[in-house]
């Protein structure tokens, strides 16, 4: 996300905020699920949805990735139903010993996002158990 030019960024950070302030989170939550530097406190949370992109750093932009993986994810599973979307996000499942994905994101960090991905994006999970690397492998001919 190094690439992106100011005004990229500043379209990401918005589309961020409108999902994350449609899952119900707060300025608290918001910083934790993005592990935003200690420098950003809750009150200022609200110059994100105005005019001040995230911070341009590794932690938080490997998160903003996994966010809109799950947004596009969601939008899969619920192409018609933008409320459905909100409601998965926030109902106990069972995947996830009856907590919500909107906790596991929360209290489990970079882990968490990378769950609930792997729950609703097969080829995340795919990718991320080597699986995609074995077919690779086993599916070229030998003595290539």
């Amino acid at each position: 996300m190094n690439d992106m030019t100011a005004e990229e960024r500043l379209t990401l950070t918005r589309r961020t905020m409108d999902l994350l302030e449609s899952w119900g989170l707060g300025a608290g939550d918001i910083i934790r699920i993005l592990h935003l530097p200690e420098t950003v406190k809750a009150r200022a949370v609200s110059r994100f949805r105005e005019n001040a992109p995230f911070p341009d750093e590794p932690e938080v932009n490997r998160r903003l990735a996994y966010l809109m993986r799950i947004e596009e994810a969601l939008h899969t599973y619920f192409p018609r139903n933008p409320e459905m979307r909100s409601m998965w996000v926030k109902r106990g499942n069972r995947q996830f010993g009856k907590r919500a994905p909107i906790t596991v994101m929360i209290e489990g960090g970079e882990r968490g996002l990378a769950s609930v991905l792997s729950h609703l994006d097969c080829t995340f999970a795919w990718d991320q158990t080597g699986s995609k690397s074995e077919y690779s492998q086993r599916s070229t001919p030998s003595g290539s």
